[in-house]
Parts: C-alpha cells; structure tokens; sequence
C-alpha cells in the first residue's frame, strides 16, 4: 500500500471514537458540576445576606466566549443552546430557582423561558402580567419573564405600565423568533369549515394579512395567550387556534397550516425582572423612566446629554402619566451600563433635566 493510499474509517471505529468522546464529554461535566456545587458553599460561606447565585453578566461572559471560539460544525446558535443548558444544570445544583411567566404552558412566554433558563428551574404559570409582578415582588418566585415588545406589532404598554409603580429590576432580555402555526384538532379540517379563529391579539395583529387572504369572515376571538386558544380547540371541531410549536405539540393538535406570520423576521422581546441589580458584562444595555419637566424643547433637553456622550439610544417610547392630562412618561433603552463612564455622565446630566428619573434595569444584551 502506497503511503498516499486513503484511511479507510469504519462505521465501527467511528462509533468506538464517539464512544470515547462521549466518555470524556461526561466526565469533564461531572467536574465542572462539581465547582458549581463548590461556588455555591463558597457564596453561602460567605455569610451574606441576600446570595445572587444567578448571575446573568457571568452566564453572558461565558456564552460571548463560547461562541467566539467555536471553530467547529455547529452554529453559534447550537452552541449558545448546548451551554445554556449546561448552565442552567449546573446552577440547580448552587440553588434552584423559581420563574413565573404567561401561562398556561406552550405560551410563546413559556418557550422564552425556557429557552434562558433552561431545564434546570421550577417554572410557575400565572394568567396576567400584574400577576407576575405581585408574585416576584412578594418573593414567591426568585424571576418573572414578560413581554415586552414585537417586531411586528411594536410595544406590550401593559408591560411598560406595570414598571411606573414598581419595584422590580430588569435583569435580562430575551429575543424569541415567532413563527405562528394555524392548529386543530382534525388533520381533515379544511378553511372553508373553519367558524372561529382563536389566538392573542398579538398574534392575530402579526397574522392580518394572511388571514383576510385566507379565513377573511372568519370570527377572530382574542384570548389571554395563545396557548389558552391552542387548549380550547382541543374539544372544538371547527375551530382554530393560532400558536407556537410547543403548543401544537402540548396540546396534541394537528398543524393545518405553518409559518403564517405576515414578517417572516417576526420576533418579540422577553424581559426577566427581579431585584437585584447586575453588574456590567461588557456588553449591556440600560434601560430608563423618565418625564419631562413642562417647559419648551424638553424632550430636546433629555436627549442631548446622550448625543453629548455619543450613546446609542435603540428604542423610546412614550406612555400617558396617568396623573395630569397631556403629560408623558418615556421608556429608553440606551446602548452601555450604568457603571460605564460616559453612561454614567450622561445619567447625572439627563437626571438634573428630568421631572422623574428611575434606572428599570442596566443587564447584559440579549445572546441570541
């Protein structure tokens, strides 16, 4: 056999490499476990008070470096997901958090937590958003996860209404791609027997297009969330609901027609709210309340520190104060944490301008 001959690889000695690769694989997360139980005695060694033992600027740390070394077959996302998982089981092992979010179960709020938290948390679903606050605030649960904006159909003010008169912290963000399938509980079901359209009305807005193209006189009924509609077709025969993936398969519906979301780059934002605040990961984003006092160019005023400092402000929006008539609360989101420099003078500044001035949450951008 000349020296330029192939290597020939059997099936068999392939399987007998990953074998042994697996063998490796699980023991250096056996080690990696253990240091997680071994921070967790540290931190409770440590005697303090109120332990964070989630840390969302180290998981991103550890997330941004994993993905900038990945060299390999599998895509950053497949990483991120792999290691979001490792995380989330070495974490219940410090202590095992619990999460509230948008029931009931298949919610797109549900994917979302899970898709940060992963498997190794205990996940309560609550019927509204206030109901979410109420239970972190008390300490019932250690997180919430909300909705808090969608590509398509722009902010959840539900959302935004509930931050003016509380407490909790914005800890995290999540960005969740929504591909909305049309389900049922028949397989023969066709559209011309469809009588009633059941979804959230976010989900109907981001479906509009196609549904008067479609089902036009078709009743469209609004629920709490999407998986509510999911649940009710279950015992419906000519009735539809609009949902995610994890529903169809939760509440084992037949998917009559998929992706029919009229954006196809359809995405909303999840925020998880807590108390604590989060130090920097070096790559951040803060997010503000404010109003303006009542004089000429106000809204100018506010604005111009953050030029001044060349920070990037990615989103505002404005809410009705709810105390005198024409007055308005704004929400911003600005590129940086609250402990950067620039950030941190352009705060001091925008708050001596400000009628009202709250720090929401300053945590790391969301890893997709």
């Amino acid at each position: 056999m000349s020296d330029d001959a192939p290597l020939v690889t059997t099936l068999s000695d392939i399987r007998e490499r990953i074998d042994t690769l697996d063998t490796q694989i699980l023991d250096l997360l056996s080690q990696r476990a253990q240091c997680a139980e071994q921070v967790g005695e540290v931190k409770r060694a440590a005697g303090e008070k109120d332990i964070n033992f989630y840390r969302p600027e180290r998981e991103a740390q550890i997330l941004r470096r994993m993905v900038s070394l990945n060299k390999g077959v599998l895509q950053d996302e497949q990483i991120t997901r792999i290691y979001r998982s490792i995380i989330s089981s070495c974490l219940g092992l410090e202590q095992r958090l619990s999460i509230a979010y948008l029931g009931p179960e298949g919610t797109y709020t549900h994917s979302a937590t899970q898709k940060h938290f992963g498997e190794g948390v205990d996940l309560l679903p609550l019927a509204s958003f206030p109901h979410i606050f109420r239970e972190v605030e008390a300490g019932t649960v250690d997180y919430g996860v909300v909705p808090i904006e969608n590509s398509t159909e722009g902010v959840v003010s539900h959302t935004l209404d509930l931050f003016v008169h509380s407490p909790l912290k914005i800890c995290g963000e999540i960005y969740l791609p929504i591909h909305h399938h049309l389900m049922c509980q028949s397989s023969t079901l066709t559209y011309p027997e469809v009588t009633t359209i059941y979804a959230h009305q976010q989900a109907l807005g981001q479906c509009r297009q196609w549904l008067d193209t479609n089902l036009p006189n078709v009743e469209r009924v609004a629920l709490s969330s999407n998986a509510e509609g999911a649940r009710l077709v279950q015992n419906e025969a000519h009735s539809v609901a609009i949902a995610g993936q994890a529903a169809a398969e939760l509440y084992q519906l037949h998917t009559l027609q998929r992706n029919i979301e009229d954006n196809t780059n359809n995405t909303t934002r999840f925020l998880v709210i807590g108390h604590q605040e989060i130090p920097p990961s070096g790559d951040d984003k803060t997010t503000l309340l404010i109003s303006a006092k009542n004089r000429s160019g106000a809204l100018y005023h506010l604005l111009q520190p953050l030029s001044y400092y060349g920070l990037d402000m990615t989103r505002i929006e404005s809410r009705p104060s709810q105390n005198t008539n024409w007055e308005y609360l704004f929400f911003m989101d600005i590129s940086g944490h609250v402990e950067d420099k620039k950030v941190s003078a352009a705060l001091n500044e925008l708050e001596a301008e400000a009628e009202l001035f709250r720090v929401l949450g300053a945590y790391p951008k969301a890893i997709l």
